[in-house]
């Protein structure tokens, strides 16, 4: 039989259809079409196959990824599909969100040698995507049950992925979340062109139908105590990420339309779902025919200009202090906002916001220049000198980034030590807090990052908490 494999010469690399973009900024679905069954075994065909897998090093995951691309060549497509999963608690919304020009992507081999990279993210996507099609997908069955229960703070991609890992080994799990609708911000975050809720909620009904509970409406510290959620509990996993934003310190950011990213996303999300969202009914919160500037070069950011689009804004622009090269966002995102009419301002650093006490009409801004790399790559900038100008704006979105909340006040519980950037504080190789039997996971350990890593920390934590509990029943025995 011919190799299905290493096809990279004769196979173009090709990625999914794509909504045109005068087409998708009317409506919130999402603009990447998942592989057919021919497309995606034809990319997966591309994959060297290296000896040394660059992919999988580059991936916070660890992913099988040339074994899995194998099998999807092959046509063994069930098979891919149960390696992928070995790895990842959920793959298929890995592989629609991931910013994989800077993960596994960026680092294929062939990406590197001059040859266009495998379509890694894309094939993940379609993997997971047949997998829920076809039923391959089941609820949870543990093959013995522990007798131990875990309590889960958070709902967000490191609480799911932990639960699903402790589920399965047997364990009864309760997941606790201010919101009402689990997810996080897979749910409440990120907008529906990049992630559809319905692929959110086919993973948490997944882990609903194995046993695991869900207490939503439930904010630790205010409806239970976190002594008592302790005491319900035999191990705790805080895995709260980071909801504070950081605000814009300038001459008038406290003016009525400067708003948070977060609180402009979590309104625009909850009228997706059909929710009554007052502050986007009455206007703050709602772009419609108002001249929109976002700070900030993330994804969030990406996130917001995007949004502001499909909600009809007279005009978006994006100011980033830095070039586009420099940006810590996806340049996938970058190109999709620009296709949609999203206007650019590189090298340009916020000074003040115009208006009154009506609302604001404008942001001062400065030009910046680049000035010296620092050790990640990334580089410094200074102010030029004269280089003021004025945006027109009625709404200004702060996509500055998340700090974490002042947790051991909010439990009221002294003991749980901090960084000094406040996330919590836990061993040096684990996840153990200084709390006997309280672990933590995710962003609220590693400050604001990406999805897979919350995915990946939530595992290991999984882990971690499974033979602590292990060596528990040992002692005791």
């Amino acid at each position: 039989m011919a190799d299905a494999n290493q096809k990279f010469v004769t196979v173009p690399h090709a990625g999914p259809a794509k909504t045109a973009a005068s087409e998708r900024v009317r409506d919130f679905d999402e603009i990447y079409a998942s592989f057919r069954v021919a497309e995606g075994t034809s990319q997966s065909s591309r994959c060297a196959q290296c000896g040394v897998p660059f992919c999988q090093s580059g991936c916070p995951l660890q992913n099988n990824i040339p074994d899995w691309l194998r099998l999807a060549s092959e046509g063994r497509v069930e098979e891919a599909w149960r390696l992928s999963e070995a790895t990842s608690a959920m793959p298929e919304i890995c592989g629609r969100i991931c910013p994989q020009d800077r993960l596994c992507e960026g680092a294929c081999t062939l990406e590197q040698s001059g040859w266009e990279t495998v379509t890694i993210g894309s094939v993940e996507k379609w993997l997971g995507d047949q997998a829920f099609d076809n039923g391959w997908v089941s609820p949870l069955r543990p093959l013995t049950e522990r007798g131990r229960s875990i309590g889960i703070i958070g709902a967000g991609p490191a609480g799911l992925a932990a639960a699903d890992r402790l589920r399965g080994a047997g364990y009864a799990v309760t997941i606790y979340d201010r919101h009402d609708r689990a997810g996080g911000l897979l749910t409440y975050g990120i907008p529906g062109f990049k992630l559809e809720k319905s692929v959110v909620a086919r993973r948490v009904d997944r882990l609903i139908e194995g046993g695991v509970e869900f207490r939503l409406n439930t904010d630790i510290g205010k409806d239970i105590s976190f002594d008592d959620l302790r005491s319900a509990h035999d191990a705790v996993l805080v895995a709260t990420g980071v909801y504070q934003a950081r605000r814009l310190s300038a001459p008038g950011c406290g003016s009525n339309g400067v708003v948070a990213a977060l609180d402009y996303l979590i309104a625009s999300n909850r009228k997706g779902f059909g929710d009554a969202v007052a502050a986007y009914d009455d206007g703050p919160l709602n772009a419609e025919g108002k001249r929109v500037v976002v700070i900030g070069g993330g994804d969030t950011a990406m996130d917001c200009v995007r949004t502001a689009v499909r909600q009809s804004a007279t005009s978006v622009t994006c100011i980033y202090r830095r070039d586009r090269d420099n940006m810590p966002g996806s340049a996938r995102e970058t190109t999709n906002a620009e296709e949609e009419g999203v206007r650019f301002e590189w090298l340009a650093a916020p000074k003040a916001v115009l208006g009154g006490s009506d609302g604001v009409t404008g942001l001062r801004a400065a030009r910046m220049a680049l000035s010296a790399p620092t050790l990640d790559g990334r580089w410094t900038v200074e102010e030029v000198p004269g280089g003021e100008f004025d945006l027109p704006a009625d709404l200004i979105i702060e996509a500055l980034g998340f700090e974490p909340e002042n947790l051991p006040v909010i439990f009221d519980a002294d003991d749980l030590a901090v960084s000094d950037w406040k996330t919590l504080r836990v061993a040096a190789h684990g996840f153990a807090t200084s709390l006997p039997g309280v672990f933590a996971a995710g962003d609220i350990v590693r400050g604001a990052s990406l999805v897979v890593w919350a995915v990946r920390q939530g595992q290991d934590a999984a882990a971690e908490i499974d033979q602590w509990l292990r060596n528990q029943d040992s002692v005791a025995a």
